[in-house]
């Protein structure tokens, strides 16, 4: 049996070749990862050719920037195994949608045998989805330490303008060169630093869920996902200066915390509230055709606004009533701010029936063990201070978006998911 406190005692935190290994978990599960190979070094792109030799049409997946980044020497350095390219031409940000789907599926041919992404979130989201469909396997050279799901099974999809996350697979290879990940605009820098930021609140939902709902919760994943949090958390300012250890190291808490979804087959290790929050205002943004922040970015604000829900809530001294909502109001309210979306969201709550469960008994039965969950997060102020570390500041996100919506996030982003977090608590205990 192996548990968290043994792969730190044998150091292969960090050592890939030993954590994409199986093993038996003090928790009764056996976790693995499929990955064959992770490389995130100076020098990486030279290394291509060692893990395509046995592949001989490859379709290479890149937009216009990732391409002038590394994706012309990609494809020199695949030659003939590379058969075709798709170059997504694009104004704003590139759309996981089902219209970019079927650019990819439109490029797919008998013969071809690998697909390979050039690029970051979407990129990798749209090889993974594509390749998983078509039962092909994929690889992704990474343009930027933007996201942790380069090496997770999930495919973070806009579909009937939803977000959805699909179990797919995760690739043979990644393959992060430093010289190129350092050089990625600065905006896309600060989103993986915000999306491992993130990760305080989201191990904090996951053992929330785990009192209130009995949810699996596993320490040794708990444990590796964390300790990509400390070994990152601190680096603010030397991922400003474009430090390449800083990136390197950033790269692979990213890396590793994709590892970490992989062994329980879910992204519950990364994604809770502040995720739910980011999804919602990709998602209205898209349908009300507004910006919105890269993703990492918009985890950490939102981290910040799920961690003041986390500090009033420990003021409660215990609760006595559970906030209820009428059907008529909620499916109106959904209606209003979801748009050409609402029908998806009310679908699923209404499949999921979370509105008509009374959890006030849990709430009232073990209530002081929640309050210590609560307490264990980082203060919205700690937070606030790791952002400033990377010149990120609170009040761009709260004039992008305003009062209204933000507040309107709190309240109903958490129906974009079937995940139990704090915004449920929330909900459940102060929704007016």
């Amino acid at each position: 049996m192996m548990c968290y406190r043994t792969l730190k005692r044998k150091s292969e935190i960090m050592n890939f070749e030993k954590m994409l290994k199986s093993f038996n978990c003090d928790c009764g599960k056996t976790h693995g990862c499929e990955i064959k190979h992770i490389v995130i070094e100076d020098g990486a792109l030279s290394r291509i050719g060692e893990f395509v030799s046995p592949y001989k049409n490859i379709l290479l997946v890149a937009d216009q920037n990732t391409y002038k980044a590394c994706g012309a020497e990609v494809r020199e350095r695949l030659g003939e195994r590379c058969a075709d390219a798709l170059i997504f031409e694009r104004e704003g940000y590139l759309v996981p949608d089902e219209k970019a789907v079927a650019a990819v599926e439109n490029k797919l041919t008998p013969q071809t045998d690998l697909i390979m992404g050039v690029g970051s979130g979407v990129i990798q989201d749209l090889c993974k989805y594509t390749s998983f469909k078509a039962g092909l396997p994929y690889h992704i050279i990474a343009t930027a330490p933007s996201m942790d799901g380069y090496a997770s099974v999930g495919a973070a999809m806009i579909a009937n303008n939803m977000k959805v996350t699909y179990n797919a697979h995760v690739p043979e290879v990644i393959l992060g060169d430093t010289e190129v990940l350092r050089n990625a605009p600065m905006d896309m820098i600060k989103a993986g630093y915000g999306d491992i930021l993130g990760k305080f609140s989201c191990l904090n939902d996951w053992k929330l869920s785990h009192i209130v709902n009995g949810e699996y919760l596993c320490d040794c994943v708990y444990g590796l996902t964390y300790d990509m949090l400390n070994k990152t958390k601190d680096l603010g300012e030397r991922l400003l200066k474009r430090d390449a250890d800083a990136v390197k190291t950033l790269t692979e808490a990213l890396a590793g915390v994709g590892i970490a979804m992989a062994y329980v087959g879910n992204s519950r290790p990364a994604s809770g509230s502040e995720h739910h929050m980011s999804h919602f205002f990709e998602v209205t943004g898209l349908a009300e055709n507004k910006p919105y922040f890269l993703h990492g970015i918009d985890v950490v604000y939102s981290a910040v606004y799920t961690q003041k829900l986390r500090e009033e809530l420990i003021r409660l001294e215990k609760p006595q009533v559970v906030r209820r909502i009428e059907k008529t109001e909620y499916e109106e309210k959904i209606r209003q701010i979801y748009s050409n979306a609402a029908e998806g969201v009310i679908e699923l709550q209404t499949s999921l029936g979370t509105y008509d469960k009374d959890r006030l008994p849990i709430y009232s039965e073990r209530w002081n063990e929640i309050k210590d969950v609560l307490k264990a997060a980082p203060s919205s102020t700690e937070l606030l201070g790791y952002l400033k570390s990377v010149d990120l500041d609170i009040a761009a996100f709260e004039k992008q978006y305003g009062d209204e919506k933000i507040q309107n996030a709190i309240r109903f982003a958490k129906d974009l998911k079937d995940r139990y977090t704090v915004l449920w608590l929330y909900f459940d205990l102060f929704y007016k």
